[in-house]
Protein backbone atom coordinates (compact mmCIF):
# COMPACT_ATOMS: atom_id res chain seq x y z
CA UNK A 1 0.00 0.00 0.00
CA UNK A 2 1.55 3.36 -1.04
CA UNK A 3 2.40 5.78 1.77
CA UNK A 4 1.04 9.30 1.55
CA UNK A 5 4.08 11.47 2.11
CA UNK A 6 3.45 14.77 3.90
CA UNK A 7 4.40 18.06 2.33
CA UNK A 8 8.03 18.65 3.14
CA UNK A 9 8.93 21.94 4.85
CA UNK A 10 12.33 23.53 4.73
CA UNK A 11 14.65 22.43 7.51
CA UNK A 12 14.88 26.08 8.56
CA UNK A 13 11.13 26.16 9.13
CA UNK A 14 11.36 23.20 11.49
CA UNK A 15 14.24 24.81 13.39
CA UNK A 16 12.41 28.13 13.67
CA UNK A 17 9.15 26.67 14.94
CA UNK A 18 10.49 24.27 17.54
CA UNK A 19 11.31 26.91 20.20
CA UNK A 20 7.71 28.18 20.07
CA UNK A 21 6.23 24.70 20.18
CA UNK A 22 8.44 23.84 23.16
CA UNK A 23 8.72 26.94 25.38
CA UNK A 24 11.11 27.11 28.30
CA UNK A 25 8.61 25.49 30.67
CA UNK A 26 9.19 22.09 29.02
CA UNK A 27 11.57 19.72 30.76
CA UNK A 28 14.54 18.58 28.67
CA UNK A 29 13.69 21.42 26.28
CA UNK A 30 17.18 21.53 24.83
CA UNK A 31 16.75 18.03 23.44
CA UNK A 32 13.54 19.16 21.73
CA UNK A 33 14.69 22.39 20.10
CA UNK A 34 18.33 21.89 19.12
CA UNK A 35 19.45 21.35 15.53
CA UNK A 36 19.66 17.59 16.01
CA UNK A 37 15.96 17.56 16.95
CA UNK A 38 15.05 19.65 13.90
CA UNK A 39 16.92 17.28 11.60
CA UNK A 40 15.38 14.22 13.24
CA UNK A 41 11.88 15.62 12.73
CA UNK A 42 12.68 16.67 9.17
CA UNK A 43 13.90 13.17 8.32
CA UNK A 44 10.68 11.71 9.72
CA UNK A 45 8.69 14.05 7.49
CA UNK A 46 10.93 13.22 4.55
CA UNK A 47 10.36 9.50 5.10
CA UNK A 48 6.65 9.82 5.81
CA UNK A 49 7.05 8.41 9.32
CA UNK A 50 3.85 9.90 10.69
CA UNK A 51 1.20 8.21 12.82
CA UNK A 52 -1.32 6.53 10.56
CA UNK A 53 1.13 5.74 7.77
CA UNK A 54 2.50 2.59 9.43
CA UNK A 55 5.97 3.79 8.52
CA UNK A 56 8.68 4.14 11.13
CA UNK A 57 12.32 5.20 11.25
CA UNK A 58 15.32 4.28 13.33
CA UNK A 59 18.03 6.74 14.48
CA UNK A 60 20.53 5.45 11.91
CA UNK A 61 18.31 6.85 9.15
CA UNK A 62 18.81 10.34 10.54
CA UNK A 63 22.57 9.85 10.39
CA UNK A 64 22.20 8.52 6.84
CA UNK A 65 20.59 11.73 5.58
CA UNK A 66 22.92 14.22 3.89
CA UNK A 67 22.84 17.47 1.95
CA UNK A 68 22.72 15.87 -1.48
CA UNK A 69 19.84 13.57 -0.55
CA UNK A 70 17.98 16.39 1.21
CA UNK A 71 17.73 18.19 -2.13
CA UNK A 72 15.95 15.21 -3.70
CA UNK A 73 12.40 15.92 -2.62
CA UNK A 74 10.26 14.22 -5.24
CA UNK A 75 7.97 11.56 -3.75
CA UNK A 76 9.66 8.71 -5.58
CA UNK A 77 13.11 9.93 -4.47
CA UNK A 78 12.00 10.13 -0.85
CA UNK A 79 10.43 6.69 -0.99
CA UNK A 80 13.49 5.16 -2.62
CA UNK A 81 15.78 6.68 0.01
CA UNK A 82 13.65 5.29 2.80
CA UNK A 83 13.87 1.79 1.40
CA UNK A 84 17.60 2.12 0.72
CA UNK A 85 18.39 3.18 4.28
CA UNK A 86 16.61 0.12 5.64
CA UNK A 87 18.83 -2.10 3.52
CA UNK A 88 22.47 -3.00 3.91
CA UNK A 89 23.46 -0.45 1.26
CA UNK A 90 24.13 3.04 2.61
CA UNK A 91 24.48 6.37 0.86
CA UNK A 92 27.26 8.61 2.25
CA UNK A 93 28.40 11.31 2.97
CA UNK A 94 25.75 12.32 5.47
CA UNK A 95 24.92 15.02 8.04
CA UNK A 96 26.25 13.03 10.95
CA UNK A 97 28.81 10.34 11.67
CA UNK A 98 27.25 6.90 12.15
CA UNK A 99 28.00 6.91 15.90
CA UNK A 100 25.78 10.00 16.29
CA UNK A 101 22.73 7.73 16.43
CA UNK A 102 23.18 7.27 20.20
CA UNK A 103 22.45 10.92 21.15
CA UNK A 104 19.62 10.96 18.60
CA UNK A 105 18.10 7.88 20.20
CA UNK A 106 18.89 8.48 23.87
CA UNK A 107 18.54 12.27 24.11
CA UNK A 108 16.53 13.71 21.22
CA UNK A 109 14.00 10.88 21.07
CA UNK A 110 13.83 9.03 24.39
CA UNK A 111 14.40 12.01 26.69
CA UNK A 112 12.99 14.78 24.51
CA UNK A 113 10.42 14.14 21.79
CA UNK A 114 8.90 10.86 22.97
CA UNK A 115 8.01 11.97 26.55
CA UNK A 116 6.28 15.11 25.21
CA UNK A 117 4.16 13.09 22.79
CA UNK A 118 5.70 14.67 19.69
CA UNK A 119 7.07 11.27 18.64
CA UNK A 120 5.47 7.89 19.20
CA UNK A 121 7.44 4.75 19.95
CA UNK A 122 6.10 1.67 18.20
CA UNK A 123 4.40 -0.29 20.99
CA UNK A 124 4.64 -3.78 19.50
CA UNK A 125 8.46 -3.94 19.47
CA UNK A 126 10.69 -5.05 22.35
CA UNK A 127 13.14 -2.40 23.50
CA UNK A 128 16.08 -4.42 22.14
CA UNK A 129 14.69 -4.63 18.59
CA UNK A 130 16.72 -3.02 15.80
CA UNK A 131 13.64 -2.53 13.63
CA UNK A 132 12.48 1.05 12.93
CA UNK A 133 10.19 2.16 15.77
CA UNK A 134 9.71 5.96 15.78
CA UNK A 135 7.11 8.15 14.03
CA UNK A 136 5.75 11.66 14.44
CA UNK A 137 2.43 12.32 16.09
CA UNK A 138 0.17 13.43 13.24
CA UNK A 139 -0.96 16.66 14.91
CA UNK A 140 2.62 17.50 15.75
CA UNK A 141 3.73 16.86 12.17
CA UNK A 142 1.01 19.23 10.95
CA UNK A 143 2.62 22.09 12.87
CA UNK A 144 5.38 22.27 10.25
CA UNK A 145 3.05 22.82 7.33
CA UNK A 146 4.41 25.99 5.72
CA UNK A 147 0.91 26.89 4.56
CA UNK A 148 0.16 27.85 8.18
CA UNK A 149 0.32 31.59 8.69
CA UNK A 150 2.10 32.74 11.88
CA UNK A 151 -1.12 33.31 13.82
CA UNK A 152 -2.59 29.99 12.73
CA UNK A 153 0.65 28.22 13.61
CA UNK A 154 0.70 29.78 17.11
CA UNK A 155 -2.89 28.70 17.70
CA UNK A 156 -2.21 25.17 16.46
CA UNK A 157 0.91 24.93 18.64
CA UNK A 158 -1.07 26.04 21.68
CA UNK A 159 -3.75 23.44 20.97
CA UNK A 160 -1.14 20.72 20.59
CA UNK A 161 0.58 21.69 23.85
CA UNK A 162 -2.70 21.62 25.74
CA UNK A 163 -3.35 18.09 24.51
CA UNK A 164 0.13 16.63 24.98
CA UNK A 165 2.21 18.42 27.59
CA UNK A 166 2.04 17.46 31.26
CA UNK A 167 -0.02 19.47 33.74
CA UNK A 168 3.20 20.61 35.38
CA UNK A 169 4.63 21.86 32.09
CA UNK A 170 1.39 23.69 31.26
CA UNK A 171 1.29 25.29 34.70
CA UNK A 172 4.88 26.43 34.31
CA UNK A 173 4.07 27.79 30.85
CA UNK A 174 1.07 29.73 32.18
CA UNK A 175 3.18 31.26 34.93
CA UNK A 176 5.91 32.29 32.52
CA UNK A 177 3.32 33.78 30.16
CA UNK A 178 1.85 35.85 32.98
CA UNK A 179 5.30 36.99 34.02
CA UNK A 180 6.11 38.05 30.48
CA UNK A 181 2.97 40.19 30.38
CA UNK A 182 3.77 41.92 33.66
CA UNK A 183 5.80 44.73 32.15
CA UNK A 184 3.33 47.60 32.43
CA UNK A 185 0.67 48.71 34.83
CA UNK A 186 0.56 47.58 38.44
CA UNK A 187 1.26 44.25 40.12
CA UNK A 188 -1.00 43.87 43.11
CA UNK A 189 0.19 41.40 45.75
CA UNK A 190 -2.01 40.08 48.56
CA UNK A 191 -0.22 40.01 51.91
CA UNK A 192 -0.79 37.23 54.47
CA UNK A 193 -2.99 39.54 56.57
CA UNK A 194 -5.29 40.22 53.63
CA UNK A 195 -3.95 43.66 52.74
CA UNK A 196 -2.64 44.40 49.24
CA UNK A 197 0.46 46.20 48.04
CA UNK A 198 1.36 47.45 44.57
CA UNK A 199 4.73 46.34 43.24
CA UNK A 200 6.80 47.69 40.39
CA UNK A 201 6.00 45.57 37.31
CA UNK A 202 8.58 43.08 36.14
CA UNK A 203 9.84 39.53 36.68
CA UNK A 204 10.82 40.19 40.30
CA UNK A 205 7.33 41.46 41.11
CA UNK A 206 5.78 38.34 39.66
CA UNK A 207 7.99 36.12 41.85
CA UNK A 208 7.37 38.26 44.95
CA UNK A 209 3.62 38.08 44.39
CA UNK A 210 3.81 34.29 44.11
CA UNK A 211 6.00 34.04 47.23
CA UNK A 212 3.42 35.94 49.29
CA UNK A 213 0.30 34.37 47.81
CA UNK A 214 1.48 30.82 47.09
CA UNK A 215 4.55 29.96 49.16
CA UNK A 216 3.51 31.52 52.47
CA UNK A 217 0.15 29.73 52.92
CA UNK A 218 1.58 26.42 51.67
CA UNK A 219 4.72 26.17 53.78
CA UNK A 220 3.99 28.27 56.88
CA UNK A 221 1.38 27.40 59.52
CA UNK A 222 0.49 30.99 60.46
CA UNK A 223 2.29 33.29 58.02
CA UNK A 224 2.95 36.96 58.65
CA UNK A 225 4.87 39.49 56.59
CA UNK A 226 7.51 41.45 58.47
CA UNK A 227 9.34 43.12 55.59
CA UNK A 228 8.93 43.57 51.85
CA UNK A 229 11.23 45.67 49.68
CA UNK A 230 12.14 45.94 46.02
CA UNK A 231 14.78 47.57 43.89
CA UNK A 232 14.35 51.33 43.97
CA UNK A 233 11.78 51.12 46.78
CA UNK A 234 13.44 50.22 50.06
CA UNK A 235 10.23 49.58 52.02
CA UNK A 236 7.07 48.40 50.29
CA UNK A 237 5.53 46.91 53.42
CA UNK A 238 6.68 46.27 57.00
CA UNK A 239 5.09 45.18 60.27
CA UNK A 240 7.28 46.51 63.05
CA UNK A 241 4.77 45.62 65.76
CA UNK A 242 4.73 41.92 64.87
CA UNK A 243 8.51 41.92 64.56
CA UNK A 244 8.82 43.49 68.00
CA UNK A 245 6.46 40.93 69.54
CA UNK A 246 8.67 38.05 68.38
CA UNK A 247 11.85 39.84 69.42
CA UNK A 248 13.21 40.75 65.98
CA UNK A 249 14.32 44.33 65.43
CA UNK A 250 14.36 45.21 61.74
CA UNK A 251 16.89 47.92 60.94
CA UNK A 252 16.17 49.33 57.44
CA UNK A 253 19.73 50.62 57.32
CA UNK A 254 21.16 47.11 57.16
CA UNK A 255 21.44 44.86 54.11
CA UNK A 256 18.09 43.14 54.51
CA UNK A 257 16.63 40.53 52.17
CA UNK A 258 13.79 41.24 49.78
CA UNK A 259 11.23 39.57 52.04
CA UNK A 260 11.10 38.60 55.70
CA UNK A 261 8.26 36.30 56.69
CA UNK A 262 7.39 34.85 60.06
CA UNK A 263 5.59 31.66 60.95
CA UNK A 264 3.81 32.48 64.22
CA UNK A 265 2.94 28.96 65.22
CA UNK A 266 3.05 26.37 66.49
CA UNK A 267 6.82 26.91 66.44
CA UNK A 268 8.11 30.40 65.80
CA UNK A 269 10.20 30.75 62.65
CA UNK A 270 11.66 33.71 60.77
CA UNK A 271 12.10 33.21 57.02
CA UNK A 272 14.56 35.35 55.07
CA UNK A 273 13.71 35.20 51.36
CA UNK A 274 15.42 36.60 48.29
CA UNK A 275 13.57 37.17 45.00
CA UNK A 276 15.87 35.97 42.23
CA UNK A 277 15.07 37.06 38.69
CA UNK A 278 18.73 37.24 37.70
CA UNK A 279 20.93 37.70 40.81
CA UNK A 280 20.77 37.88 44.58
CA UNK A 281 20.17 34.31 45.81
CA UNK A 282 20.91 33.08 49.33
CA UNK A 283 24.61 32.20 49.15
CA UNK A 284 26.74 31.05 52.09
CA UNK A 285 27.97 34.61 52.63
CA UNK A 286 24.47 36.06 52.38
CA UNK A 287 23.09 33.45 54.76
CA UNK A 288 25.86 34.19 57.29
CA UNK A 289 25.19 37.94 57.12
CA UNK A 290 21.44 37.53 57.50
CA UNK A 291 21.93 35.17 60.41
CA UNK A 292 24.10 37.81 62.10
CA UNK A 293 21.33 40.39 61.71
CA UNK A 294 18.87 38.11 63.47
CA UNK A 295 21.30 37.07 66.20
CA UNK A 296 22.34 40.70 66.83
CA UNK A 297 18.66 41.51 67.29
CA UNK A 298 18.43 38.85 69.96
CA UNK A 299 16.76 36.18 67.83
CA UNK A 300 17.63 32.50 68.13
CA UNK A 301 19.54 31.24 65.08
CA UNK A 302 17.81 27.86 65.44
CA UNK A 303 14.56 29.51 64.40
CA UNK A 304 15.72 30.89 61.06
CA UNK A 305 15.05 29.66 57.52
CA UNK A 306 16.41 30.89 54.20
CA UNK A 307 14.64 30.74 50.85
CA UNK A 308 15.75 31.69 47.35
CA UNK A 309 12.61 32.20 45.23
CA UNK A 310 12.83 31.71 41.46
CA UNK A 311 10.37 31.85 38.61
CA UNK A 312 11.12 28.38 37.27
CA UNK A 313 13.69 25.58 37.35
CA UNK A 314 14.44 26.33 33.69
CA UNK A 315 14.86 30.07 34.23
CA UNK A 316 18.17 31.79 33.68
CA UNK A 317 18.13 33.05 37.26
CA UNK A 318 18.08 29.55 38.69
CA UNK A 319 20.63 28.13 36.28
CA UNK A 320 22.95 31.03 37.05
CA UNK A 321 22.66 30.78 40.83
CA UNK A 322 22.08 27.11 41.64
CA UNK A 323 25.77 26.28 42.09
CA UNK A 324 26.13 29.01 44.74
CA UNK A 325 23.03 28.32 46.85
CA UNK A 326 23.78 27.96 50.55
CA UNK A 327 23.55 24.63 52.32
CA UNK A 328 20.66 24.40 54.78
CA UNK A 329 18.61 26.74 52.64
CA UNK A 330 15.63 26.19 50.34
CA UNK A 331 14.91 26.85 46.67
CA UNK A 332 11.30 27.50 45.66
CA UNK A 333 9.78 28.03 42.22
CA UNK A 334 6.71 30.10 41.43
CA UNK A 335 5.84 27.80 38.53
CA UNK A 336 5.73 24.73 40.81
CA UNK A 337 4.36 26.19 44.07
CA UNK A 338 3.78 22.85 45.82
CA UNK A 339 7.43 21.81 45.51
CA UNK A 340 10.41 22.82 47.61
CA UNK A 341 14.09 21.95 47.25
CA UNK A 342 16.11 21.62 50.44
CA UNK A 343 19.89 21.83 50.28
CA UNK A 344 20.66 19.75 53.34
CA UNK A 345 23.96 20.31 55.08
CA UNK A 346 25.39 18.88 58.28
CA UNK A 347 26.31 15.28 58.96
CA UNK A 348 25.27 12.53 56.56
CA UNK A 349 22.16 10.55 57.45
CA UNK A 350 20.71 7.40 55.85
CA UNK A 351 18.69 8.34 52.82
CA UNK A 352 15.82 6.20 54.09
CA UNK A 353 15.22 8.74 56.87
CA UNK A 354 14.82 11.53 54.33
CA UNK A 355 12.12 9.82 52.24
Amino acid sequence: MPVELPRLPRLGTVSKRLPEIFPESVEQRNYCVREMAARTIWVMLYAGAVRGNDRWIRPSQVTDMGRAQARRVAAEERDAWYRLTLSARKARPAWYAPNSREPIRDETLRQGLVPTGAVIDRPDLPTTSSLPRYALDAQFAALFDEALEPRAFSGAAETWRAAHLSKTALARLALRSRSARVTKGVVSARLPNGETRNLTPGPSASIAKALLEEFAPRFLHTPALLWLSESGNKVVASDDSTAAKIGLKIDPGRALPDVILADLGPELLVVFAEIVATNGAITEIRKRNLSAIAVDAGFDAAHLAFVSAFEDRASGGYRKNVSNLAWDSFAWFASEPDRLIMLRGGSPVPIATLR
